[in-house]
């Protein structure tokens, strides 16, 4: 039998319990990184003690805890700072990209415009953009295989702050409807460590996630719990 392709690494780095993926192709030891930010060295290091090679870089919104950048008062590393060391483009949601010069300090050239239904592939393993807006306006998640990487749309038990300048609950609503018609079997990676485990199905995640569940109910009773 043939050994899986897929390489699909999760860590949490930084003091706001980020966490970094890393998404490969185990033959042509290619990957993806996504959210990289806060420790750039440690995360090249991972891939590379690994044996992959960064190539593309994925961002799943412009907040600086996830791209990188100057926040209050202090700079995180993100993006800018691994294209210092690994050739890559950055791949973001059409309706971030123009803050990325001014938040992150990328260039056009630097960056790679995508939409929802768009795909990206290392080596064979093919990572499909998912356009969730709601916590910010190109809030993006990435389906890989029966993997969702949902930054910070969907956390295990709970859904990304609608209550930030940008910020959209209408659009959380109708992102977690569109989240939740994924398979049961799909299994769910967030962009924070905020639970008591690292990852769960999104079969779980219909029974007991709170706001899953009401958005497969109606838009007004959503509202009213998101104030």
């Amino acid at each position: 039998m043939a050994e899986p392709r897929l390489y699909f690494k999760q860590m949490e780095i930084g003091p706001m319990q980020n966490f970094t993926y890393l998404i490969g192709d185990s033959l042509s030891r290619e990957a993806a990184v996504v959210d990289a930010a806060w420790d750039i060295p440690a995360i090249i290091r991972v891939a590379e003690q690994d044996g992959f090679t960064i190539t593309k870089a994925l961002v799943t919104h412009y907040h600086q805890d996830h791209l990188g950048g100057d926040f209050a008062g202090f700079h995180i590393q993100g993006a800018a700072e691994l294209l210092e060391h690994v050739k890559a483009k950055v791949y973001i949601n059409k309706a971030e990209a123009p803050f990325l010069g001014r938040l992150a300090g990328l260039s056009k050239s630097d960056i790679v415009q995508v939409e929802s239904g768009d795909t990206t592939t290392v080596g064979d393993i093919t990572i499909t953009f998912l356009h969730t807006p709601g916590h910010t306006p190109g809030s993006q998640c990435f389906l890989v295989e029966h993997r969702l990487v949902a930054g910070d749309t969907l956390f295990i038990n709970s859904c990304g702050r609608v209550d930030l300048p940008g910020s959209n609950p209408e659009d959380m609503y109708y992102s977690l409807q569109r989240l939740a018609q994924l398979p049961d079997e799909t299994v769910l990676y967030p962009g924070h460590n905020y639970a008591d485990k690292p990852s769960a199905t999104l079969a779980e995640q219909k029974r007991h996630n709170m706001y899953l569940r009401l958005s497969l109910r109606n838009l007004s009773d959503f509202l009213a719990v998101m104030g």
